[in-house]
């Protein structure tokens, strides 16, 4: 993120929107920000680190630290030539999942077949951002066009861009119905996942292309209520009813 802001330095201080953040108010300087990034970046590498040690070490988490961390970093440009700058922003957080699962396998990695639960979590995860990124992306429409910047509502108009989000969020849904199947979960995660989809439809319901005032409550809020409400529900799912291991 303080990358994002030190990149976007300049445009925020152009855009009303963004002209309260950090940097075009003046809060913090760039040399600040920059350093921060820095240390950031170099704690996350020298993190992976810890995955040589023990009887069997795990060197793939050091062979991608940098490549992942430059894709991390590349999403700060990527609106800068792709209308598909949000579902950038996706697969960069879509990542988690998968890096998690060749952290924890190490060596033993196994077949394409043990994807199937990280890969669908990362399906999720990709369908889902790319959705309520479009939504957020929504509000930037106009300062986006003024000075050359890409957006799915920028290219599309908001009405479009709406229905693609829409689009994107009914696969997230069926992704974790998809979830539920293959990670052989419980009730619990299944009445979450359709709670979800009720969230999923009240954020979509909240933002029309003739109102975007209520944008920061989608955005913001019933998102925050999703991801802490999948993982309450996950982890009270595997305690009550535990996959037997085979």
């Amino acid at each position: 993120m303080s990358f994002n802001r030190l990149v976007d330095g300049r445009l925020d201080a152009e855009n009303p929107r963004t002209t309260t953040r950090h940097l075009p108010a003046g809060l913090l300087s760039a040399g600040q920000v920059g350093f921060f990034t820095l240390v950031c970046s170099i704690a996350f590498v020298a993190s992976t680190l810890v995955f040589l040690l023990g009887e069997e070490p795990n060197w793939w988490p050091v062979r991608l630290a940098v490549p992942v961390l430059l894709f991390l970093l590349g999403y700060s440009y990527a609106k800068r030539f792709s209308s598909l700058c949000h579902y950038w922003l996706a697969a960069a957080l879509m990542l988690a999942p998968l890096c998690v699962w060749v952290a924890i396998r190490g060596p033993s990695i196994g077949t394409l077949g043990d994807l199937a639960i990280p890969g669908t979590l990362a399906a999720v995860i990709f369908f889902w951002v790319g959705g309520f990124d479009i939504i957020y992306a929504c509000q930037d429409l106009e300062h986006d066009r003024s000075v050359g910047l890409f957006s799915v509502p920028a290219r599309l108009g908001l009405r479009a861009a709406l229905r693609v989000a829409m689009a994107s969020h009914a696969v997230t849904i069926g992704c974790l119905f998809g979830l539920w199947w293959v990670a052989e979960l419980g009730p619990v995660f299944f009445c979450g996942v359709a709670a979800v989809s009720g969230l999923l439809a009240w954020e979509h319901w909240l933002v029309r292309p003739d109102d975007l005032s209520r944008v920061g409550l989608a955005f913001f809020q019933i998102n925050a209520l999703i991801s802490l409400g999948l993982f309450a529900v996950g982890l009270v799912d595997v305690l009550l009813f535990p996959v037997p291991v085979a």
